[in-house]
């Protein structure tokens, strides 16, 4: 071609900017092999306009009726927020001192304590915080978003309250230019920066279709001040939240179908079916008929019996060969991408711990650990911390607890919340090596109380009352830290009698 070119005095590309052009990058190839590559040039809420719905049920489908998904949600909950939640400390200093303001942190402590137990963070009074925690993530992970609105009045004890209600009631059909060059997409309202300024929500849950609702589709705006909107924002100018699970929807739909398919075709082999043949072609006497017109015989066999058969019938019998020996493999396989799409563990999300050894449990459970690591600062900074503000500044403006207002930032400044931690795969031996790095001056007290999701100076002052409860009782502690260890008495034996 490049001669032709030449001839007809047709410029000539170089022969090295041909080859980049067409072998440059193989993920821009087209051809057979990528013709069923669908590719989007779309933004991310153009994306998100018309899927995010169906996405939406999908999820919350699984979430309802699929095993694997409800325990990934309950792995989220155990392990991002835990039992006991986050844990909370201040350590604001004093103004004049330099030291630790210890009157103000304590009072700001106590008063979170109350305000986060159940009754009395939530409008319905039906939720601790805890409990609130672990709601919003799981909307996030099913739903992609969570939406909780700040509200204020005399009847909530700390005179504010947080209410967490569903995405669907964000007017997400709510799309337009405003004259004040904001614009609405899918019911948030963006200004030039994208930075949200109000949401567009309906009074009434557009799906609550079995109770007397008025309105449904008429939405309020509400200032974005007194929304907390949690999504992980995947692309720039991302307005709405895309689920976690989305990539996995379709992986999980399948292997619920081909469990069934596998789980209906065991249970037929193992009826053990057949058909009667005659060459005669004389009719079968029968116990009943298939249909009405009596043209299918159908003899009843009860375990344990035998059927004479005619002169001249022959029974051929209908084997599936099921169960498949292939079946175990294939779902795990399929597994193990789905674990992957989810950031947790094969052994975690299957509970399935064959085949394992300890450097592969160990190998999975820091690389899962990590995964929930990073979520549970996701959390804190998305959700404790805008709900902490709030309440802090709240309870100093209407004097709940007595600090004056512009202490704000002093406070506020000086919190810090603690997710969960957990035990080593080992634990002795991780002990160990952590009062070896203590030694050595590589790693201090308070790394370690971090790592196990505590607080050293809480640690510090259970030591303290300890102690002194077991002086009030004219008891001494066998041990103590620090190296304060002192040695146990032997515990005598009875002598055993041979009976449990």
């Amino acid at each position: 071609m490049s001669i032709w070119r030449e001839i007809l005095g047709l410029p000539v590309k170089p022969a090295g900017l041909q080859r980049r052009n067409a072998y440059g990058y193989s993920a821009a190839q087209v051809g057979r092999l990528f013709a069923d590559f669908n590719a989007s040039k779309g933004s991310a809420d153009s994306e998100l306009k018309y899927t995010l719905e169906t996405m939406r049920e999908r999820c919350r489908d699984l979430a309802r009726n699929d095993p694997y998904v409800k325990r990934y949600l309950r792995l989220r909950q155990n392990n991002i927020v835990g039992k006991d939640g986050f844990s909370h400390q201040v350590k604001a200093l004093n103004d004049f001192t330099g030291e630790l303001d210890a009157v103000g942190n304590q009072l700001v402590e106590d008063s979170w304590r109350v305000f986060t137990r159940k009754g009395n963070c939530t409008p319905d009074g039906r939720q601790s915080f805890t409990d609130l925690c672990k709601a919003v993530d799981s909307a996030v992970c099913r739903d992609g978003e969570a939406f909780i609105q700040i509200v204020k009045g005399q009847t909530f004890p700390h005179r504010i309250a947080f209410h967490h209600f569903e995405a669907d009631r964000i007017d997400h059909k709510k799309n337009e230019r405003l004259k004040n060059g904001n614009e609405i997409r899918m019911g948030v309202e963006i200004n030039r920066y994208d930075r949200p300024v109000a949401y567009w929500i309906q009074d009434e849950h557009p799906g609550d279709t079995d109770f007397a609702t008025i309105n449904k589709r008429a939405s309020r705006r509400v200032p974005a001040d007194q929304i907390i909107h949690v999504f992980e924002q995947l692309r720039p100018g991302q307005t709405r939240g895309e689920p976690p699970l989305a990539p996995v929807v379709a992986q999980i739909k399948m292997l619920n179908a081909h469990r069934e398919a596998e789980l209906v075709a065991a249970r037929l082999s193992a009826s053990k079916m057949g058909f009667f043949t005659s060459d005669s072609g004389d009719e079968l006497p029968a116990d009943d008929y298939e249909n009405a017109n009596g043209t299918v015989p159908i003899i009843d066999a009860e375990p344990g019996t035998f059927h004479q058969l005619p002169r001249g019938v022959d029974f051929t019998p209908f084997d599936m060969n099921h169960p498949s020996t292939a079946f175990e493999d294939f779902q795990k396989g399929i597994l193990r991408g789905i674990a992957s799409a989810m950031g947790v563990s094969y052994a975690s999300l299957a509970n399935d711990l064959t085949q394992t050894s300890y450097s592969s449990i160990r190998q999975g459970a820091l690389e899962e650990r990590d995964s929930y690591a990073g979520m549970q600062q996701f959390l804190i900074e998305h959700f404790v911390l805008p709900v902490y503000s709030a309440w802090l500044a709240s309870v100093m403006e209407f004097g709940i607890i007595n600090l004056p207002i512009r202490q704000f930032d002093k406070f506020y400044g000086a919190t810090t919340f603690r997710g969960r931690g957990w035990q080593w795969v080992d634990p002795q031996k991780e002990i160990s090596a952590a009062v070896e790095a203590m030694h050595n001056g590589i790693m201090s007290p308070q790394d370690v109380s971090n790592h196990y999701g505590r607080d050293f100076q809480e640690t510090q002052k259970e030591w303290q009352s300890a102690q002194q409860i077991a002086e009030a009782y004219g008891q001494e502690l066998a041990f103590g830290p620090f190296g304060g260890h002192k040695a146990n008495k032997p515990i005598p034996m009875e002598p055993d009698d041979g009976e449990l």
